[in-house]
């Protein structure tokens, strides 16, 4: 991995208005509450997706009401420097396979020597290299056809700009026949409903990628960046409990609301009045969560490695029986 500036080695620190260093979260904007559209927070704080610099930070228990946002903030930040994340490749292998769509740039064939943007859907094959059904009538067909060298932009939270964003540079290919039942089923089961992609007109394409580079936490206190060559993304494999994502949160926030605010509040010693949590992987799960308006993101590491779904269950119910007792 050549890396540019990674949170993992470096981190940009910035003067607090009140004197102090600048904590390694961002400020943005999110609704105040995960089911609401029109109360936004006037203050929100995201955290980037690695460590941060040393700091005293005091602690509180869930009972505390009376903390002031800066001890919040100082909470927030000791916790994020020891929560536990996947190793950068593998977090962005794993995103990108979870993801379905992004921001395909190629040569415009038509306006030679300027890029072209295509919104597209996309699915990963088997190498994490993204998959595309392209009209031959699209402009970006045309495109590829002329000129092979494209980038695909995809980002984890398309509403939060100091999230991650990966930006994957290769050379777009059109799928052979033999490879063709394999991606269409890979591109199918991202993509149930994509009938189109038997349509004469229709093909597979395949970007083979050469550099894969990430950002995160961008205008913040934290600023990451980093690069991996094709063949380091290609030999990483995707996490295998990210897959259980979708199934276990919606559970849990359908179903176990209240204890996602218990367990947050015990593991990360941050008072939550909410916690809704956005997807998990073998090391723990993030979620987004709020206290007196203030809207922001964690990260909460499981107690031990997860090794499968069901074991995702024991340690969610063991970290609930441990922060039980504290507010019982």
């Amino acid at each position: 991995m050549k890396s540019i500036v990674t949170p993992l080695t470096r981190v940009s620190l910035f003067c607090h208005p009140n004197g102090h260093k600048a904590l390694p979260f961002s400020l943005t904007r999110y609704p105040s509450s995960p089911n609401t559209n029109t109360s936004f927070s006037p203050l929100t704080l995201t955290l980037s997706m690695a460590a941060s610099p040393q700091s005293s930070a005091p602690t509180v228990s869930p009972g505390d009401v009376n903390i002031d946002k800066d001890g919040v903030f100082q909470l927030i930040q000791a916790h994020q420097e020891k929560a536990a994340r996947l190793p950068p490749v593998e977090e962005i292998r794993t995103v990108l396979d979870r993801s379905v769509r992004g921001m395909l740039s190629t040569f415009s064939k038509k306006f030679d020597g300027y890029p072209s943007g295509s919104m597209v859907d996309f699915a990963c094959d088997a190498n994490g290299y993204p998959i595309l059904a392209v009209s031959d009538l699209a402009v970006h067909s045309k495109d590829l056809t002329a000129n092979p060298k494209c980038s695909l932009l995809v980002a984890r939270d398309p509403e939060d700009r100091t999230d991650l964003v990966i930006t994957l540079h290769g050379d777009a290919i059109t799928v052979p026949e033999n490879d063709k039942e394999a991606v269409r089923a890979a591109y199918l089961a991202r993509h149930p409903n994509a009938f189109w992609v038997d349509f004469g007109d229709f093909r597979f394409w395949r970007i083979e990628p050469k550099v894969v580079r990430f950002v995160s936490g961008v205008a913040t206190a934290l600023l990451g960046s980093g690069e991996f060559s094709g063949n380091e993304y290609k030999s990483t494999k995707v996490d295998p409990i990210a897959q259980f994502s979708k199934p276990v949160a919606s559970h849990m926030n359908k179903d176990h609301a209240e204890d996602n605010k218990v367990i947050v509040q015990h593991w990360t010693s941050v008072p939550v009045d909410f916690a809704y949590m956005l997807d998990l992987d073998s090391l723990g799960f993030n979620v987004k969560a709020g206290y007196q308006g203030d809207t922001f993101k964690l990260r909460v590491p499981f107690p031990r490695r997860a090794e499968d779904r069901k074991d995702v269950k024991t340690l969610i119910v063991e970290m609930l029986q441990a922060a039980r007792p504290k507010v019982d």
